[in-house]
């Protein structure tokens, strides 16, 4: 069994880059898939996405990426225009010679100063190929989704045990259940015959085929064994989809419906303190299983 609650995190390096991983879910309907990587990484998200979406079947995901260029890169090229170069400095010549006939003094340009003027440097950001940094980041998912699947395999065995351990707690009341129903039968009968004996006693009018009527109208009425008979089927059914070791979370929270729709009439036909006891204890156990059951992929 698998949870739907989990977390990894990891750190990579590759290709003049460092990057690191933050993958999470808890518990959602369907599949929510939030994603936060660096857009300038031509298709990532996309790929990111399928995979993702390959590996994890139930969930509120996310997944923040960040990347980092090594210190030293340098993507930008700077290139010096020749030509450009030659005519700055060329008109800087003329400008001093003319200041020198005109008995002017200027201050005398450094070489920053020549490489600011329009044209001297051709600075043109570097096309980036993030092809290689696409490829390093999808080879270092599987290790993330590993450590990622890890965690919720874990969280997925517990909550196994719990919810084990909760079908059980509902085959033994649904066992006390049919044992009280056996022990009502017997009181049930007893009653009816005083009621019998007592309304043939009172009056001479009453019709022998309605009063029979009336009573097998009120033993279906009381009998529980339908319901019992369904509550052993669906921790029968239960039991299966814990151990089939595929995504089940959808099948049992359905099953808890049905559990608890049982439990319900159980307790409208109970007609006994003991029997409804039972009920609103099968109740109570059902509805914690139906909590821990949303967490379930």
């Amino acid at each position: 069994m698998i949870s739907m609650t989990g977390f990894a995190a990891r750190r990579g390096t590759g290709v003049g880059y460092s990057w690191t991983w933050d993958l999470r879910s808890v518990n959602g309907k369907g599949l929510d898939l939030r994603l936060r990587v660096p857009d300038w990484i031509d298709g990532l998200e996309a790929m990111l996405r399928a995979e993702l979406q390959k590996a994890i079947s139930r969930g509120n995901v996310s997944l923040t990426l960040k990347v980092m260029q090594d210190e030293g890169r340098d993507d930008a090229a700077f290139r010096l225009n020749e030509a450009a170069l030659a005519a700055a400095l060329g008109a800087l010549g003329r400008v001093e010679s003319a200041a020198m006939t005109m008995h002017v003094t200027l201050r005398q340009p450094t070489s920053a100063d020549v490489l600011t003027l329009r044209g001297v440097i051709d600075a043109t950001a570097q096309e980036t190929d993030t092809a290689p940094l696409r490829q390093a980041l999808l080879a270092d998912l599987p290790a993330l989704l590993a450590d990622f699947h890890t965690m919720r395999g874990s969280e997925g065995r517990a909550l196994a045990a719990v919810l084990t351990a909760q079908l059980d707690r509902i085959a033994s009341l649904t066992a006390e259940a049919q044992a009280e129903t056996a022990t009502r039968a017997a009181t049930q009968a007893d009653t009816l015959r005083e009621a019998v004996t007592r309304v043939l006693a009172a009056t001479d009018a009453v019709d022998p085929a309605r009063l029979a009527q009336e009573l097998a109208l009120l033993a279906v009425k009381t009998d529980v064994t339908e319901e019992l008979d369904r509550l052993a089927a669906h921790v029968a059914a239960a039991r299966a989809h814990l151990a089939e070791g595929q995504p089940a979370g959808r099948k049992l929270d359905f099953l808890m419906q049905e559990f608890m729709r049982e439990a319900n009439t159980l307790c409208a036909k109970a007609q006994s303190l003991a029997l409804t006891r039972i009920g609103l204890d099968l109740k109570t156990v059902i509805d914690q299983m139906r909590e821990q059951v949303q967490n379930v992929e």
